[in-house]
């Protein structure tokens, strides 16, 4: 069977194993003496939630199906196209051989259709919840050439791993080191207009146009040699002059200011009210 006819099968006989579930329940229920108009309120609720259940099982399934067992060596039973028919057949062997045991044993609809849910019921756990997981163990136990293999698996995969974390890391360093080598190269080319600007910062007697002009001047050509990081490094510069010149005390930014504008620089607002 080619995979779309194996997902479509799947796909039938878990809605007909959720049939004969619902069936079990409402029967049960109202065997029990619920009545008709709970049993109809019960089940929208459960129906939003044999939704939900039925697509994440068949999200897990169909992956399954599609590609978790590859690896014909680690899986020389499970993964055999008769085995796969049978897994996925299982809910209509089960219905199938609970109609052939009710057959002339009971002649009573309800029982006769309960006969059939119950097989179906019990051949889909028999299959899906014990026989499989107990196959696959028994493959990783009995086959040396699977533990083998998957060993080998295993290792080729940290073994990845391993050399994609290898790589992110150099090309991480390459970055930085990159980084550091152009604010080096920045550091000699902005420092005459750190000192410029450390100027206007600390001084008392300037005109202030005079100033914004200069320093604006001054944003641009940071602004064309690197772009946003040179004109940060810039500031950064200036401020820690102004530091190293006594002018800690009282100094306010008003390069963020006057660089309002310049390219992608854009003044905080805390800025806007000092400078006000």
């Amino acid at each position: 069977m080619s995979r779309k006819a194996i997902r479509f099968v799947h796909l039938a006989g878990t809605v007909w194993f959720m049939l004969c579930v619902g069936y079990v329940l409402i029967l049960a229920l109202h065997q029990a003496g619920v009545r008709w108009w709970v049993l109809f309120s019960l089940s929208g609720h459960g129906a939003l939630i044999g939704f939900i259940l039925i697509s994440l099982y068949l999200f897990a399934i169909f992956r399954g199906v599609s590609g978790s067992q590859i690896h014909h060596i680690e899986h020389p039973l499970t993964s055999t196209d008769y085995y796969t028919v049978f897994y996925v057949t299982a809910p209509f062997l089960g219905g199938l051989a609970g109609c052939l045991g009710m057959i002339g044993v009971c002649t009573l609809v309800h029982r006769f259709l309960l006969g059939v849910a119950m097989g179906t019921l019990g051949a889909t756990f028999l299959v899906w919840v014990i026989v499989d997981p107990v196959a696959g163990v028994l493959e990783a136990v009995l086959s040396g050439a699977a533990r083998r293999h998957r060993s080998q698996r295993f290792a080729e995969v940290k073994a990845q791993r391993e050399k994609e974390q290898e790589e992110r890391e150099h090309l991480l360093a390459d970055i930085l080191e990159k980084e550091a080598l152009r604010r080096e190269q920045w550091a000699e080319l902005l420092e005459p207009h750190a000192e410029r600007l450390a100027e206007l910062l600390t001084t008392e007697r300037i005109d202030f146009e005079d100033a914004e002009l200069q320093a604006t001047d001054i944003g641009a050509s940071a602004w064309q040699i690197g772009g946003l990081g040179c004109m940060r490094q810039l500031q950064e510069m200036t401020i820690e002059l102004c530091r190293q010149q006594g002018g800690d005390g009282g100094l306010i930014d008003y390069i963020s200011v006057w660089w309002d504008g310049i390219g992608n620089w854009r003044n905080p607002p805390i800025h806007r009210q000092l400078a006000r």
